[in-house]
Formats: structure tokens, C-alpha cells, sequence
């Protein structure tokens, strides 16, 4: 059975994901890079906010919070 990858910002939370590819550009690929979002990382949804957006993630042992559209940008694939 093939996984399927998908965007961030539809992992369910409590579930882990892993990176599999960034497709953002600039200043926003940067910042992912950053934080360590490069591929085969461990991803974790964790919780919503109260108006469902962002989302933190545990991303490297830290929480992180990212927008739906910065998560969009994101490509995981479930563990």
C-alpha cells in the first residue's frame, strides 16, 4: 500500500507525519529551513487554536506554530 503525501495543514491532531518536501520560495522557505523543517523530519499536530489558526506542531522537540497557509506550503506524509 503507497502512503500518500499530502499538505501539513491536513494532519489530524495527535497524529506524526514526515516531512517529505518544501514548496515554498523566498523568505518563507528560509524561515521552514530554520526551524529545522527539512525533509524526513518528525512532525506532530498537537492543537488548534481557538479560532483553528495556526496550529502548533511539535517539530525537533519544540512547539511551533505555523498558519494554514505556511503549513499548506509543506508536503508530509503520515506515520
Amino acid at each position: 500500500m503507497e502512503k500518500s503525501i499530502f499538505p501539513l495543514n491536513y494532519l489530524q491532531l495527535g497524529k506524526k507525519a514526515r516531512v517529505k518536501d518544501l514548496i515554498s520560495n523566498g523568505n518563507t522557505r528560509r524561515r521552514m529551513l530554520d526551524l529545522g523543517i527539512i525533509s524526513n523530519t518528525e512532525v506532530e499536530a498537537l492543537q488548534k487554536s481557538p479560532s483553528g489558526d495556526p496550529i502548533a506542531y511539535s517539530i525537533r522537540g519544540a512547539v511551533i506554530a505555523l498558519r494554514s497557509e505556511e503549513a499548506s506550503q509543506i508536503l508530509v506524509e503520515e506515520i
